[in-house]
């Protein structure tokens, strides 16, 4: 991979992460487009790390209270009973306990299920399907949904089943928001709020699968990919700077305007991934990881 490459590649991951259509699956498509080869999980994983520090800016005030009023509430100062220290005093020890909950099904799943995750559900027939079925989902959740309920009307139950749908992602074409959103519509979730809990229950799972895909790395035992540590190095750099920028846009956008444009967007991807492949441009299984 080339520093232009790498430049490219962080421009995708940068542009795609926040929205509904699965920077995953386009990162494997381009990677494999530009340089002949699957960037890899390690790639993926890492770049996103740039994405999800975009997030940590974003909502920096918001992080820092849900962490003041965990911790304020576990050390008793609403109450030493344990519902005082769980935050039932406290919406923003809540919210920590949420964002808690709601990351156990991806760390399971992916500990789980790590070598599919990395070599055979990266088969781009497998991504097609994923933005199909996804597509559908999320346009039927964004019509139906009752858009009624706010963040605050989170519940252990809905929490999980956020989780569960985040935990979809960590197969390309699915998408992380396009899950978790598609999920909190489900719910009855404004799509702000579902937009806002997606975000902010993805940063425990993508800091830690990038920081330990890092670790792996660094014990010799990386996932197998076309990058080197420059090349993601420089593309992590550049998804922070776009995705930024991204996530300020899409957030307005929700706010005023349907999901619809990203259903067709998957619609049309996954068309021309499937003449991509028939065509032999495409490999379904690509040679970085085979």
């Amino acid at each position: 991979m080339s520093p232009l490459e790498a430049i490219l590649l962080g421009l995708v991951q940068g542009l795609t992460e926040f929205l509904p259509i699965s920077s995953s699956a386009h990162l494997r498509i381009v990677g494999e487009l530009i340089g002949g080869a699957d960037p890899g999980a390690l790639f993926t994983a890492v770049s996103q790390i740039g994405t999800e520090t975009a997030v940590l800016l974003y909502y920096r005030r918001t992080i820092r209270a849900v962490c003041v009023g965990w911790w304020t509430s576990l050390r008793g100062d609403h109450g030493s009973d344990w519902r005082s220290r769980m935050g039932a005093h406290d919406s923003d020890a809540r919210m920590a306990w949420y964002i808690t909950l709601g990351s156990v099904p991806i760390v399971v799943l992916g500990l789980l299920f790590q070598d599919a995750i990395e070599t055979s559900l990266r088969n781009l027939w497998i991504t097609v399907v994923m933005l199909v079925v996804f597509a559908v989902l999320l346009d039927v959740a964004d019509r139906f949904g009752a858009r009624e309920r706010q963040i605050e009307e989170l519940t252990p139950k809905r929490a999980i089943g956020f989780g569960l749908a985040q935990s979809l992602a960590l197969v390309p074409g699915v998408s992380r928001s396009g899950g978790t959103i598609t999920a909190g519509l489900a719910m009855g979730f404004t799509r702000k709020a579902a937009a806002d809990y997606s975000f902010l229950l993805a940063v425990p799972a993508v800091l830690g699968s990038g920081f330990y895909q890092i670790a792996k790395a660094a014990a010799g035992d990386a996932a197998p990919g076309s990058a080197d540590a420059v090349d993601i190095v420089l593309a992590t750099l550049v998804a922070f700077a776009v995705g930024y920028v991204v996530l300020i846009g899409f957030l307005k956008i929700i706010s005023t305007y349907s999901y619809r444009p990203f259903v067709y967007y998957r619609y049309g991807l996954a068309a021309v991934v499937v003449v991509l492949l028939l065509t032999g441009v495409l490999e379904a299984d690509s040679g970085a990881h085979v």
